[in-house]
């Protein structure tokens, strides 16, 4: 019976844990340097539509930078990476 107390704590305190660490590591992610780095891939990707969808990506993650939502930021500017990178 101890052991499965033990067991359930310390599940418990993985589980409070875990979205603070993803948070962390998703502020880590946005920040005005890697924000930097992919504007300027933006600007010297072709015109088209995958240069649309990145600066449209690029903009919300600014967005969502200055109102301080970190979680949203890191997404929106791993889409726009990912775009830059083309098919």
């Amino acid at each position: 019976m101890k052991t499965l107390l033990g067991v359930i704590a310390i599940a418990a305190v993985a589980f409070a844990v875990a979205p603070a660490q993803a948070a962390k590591h998703a502020m880590g992610g946005c920040s005005g340097a890697n924000l930097e780095k992919t504007e300027t891939a933006i600007e010297n990707m072709p015109d088209g539509d995958g240069k649309v969808v990145a600066n449209k990506e690029i903009t919300a993650a600014q967005d969502a930078l200055l109102n301080g939502k970190m979680g949203v930021c890191g997404a929106h500017l791993n889409k726009a990476m990912h775009a830059t990178m083309g098919k």
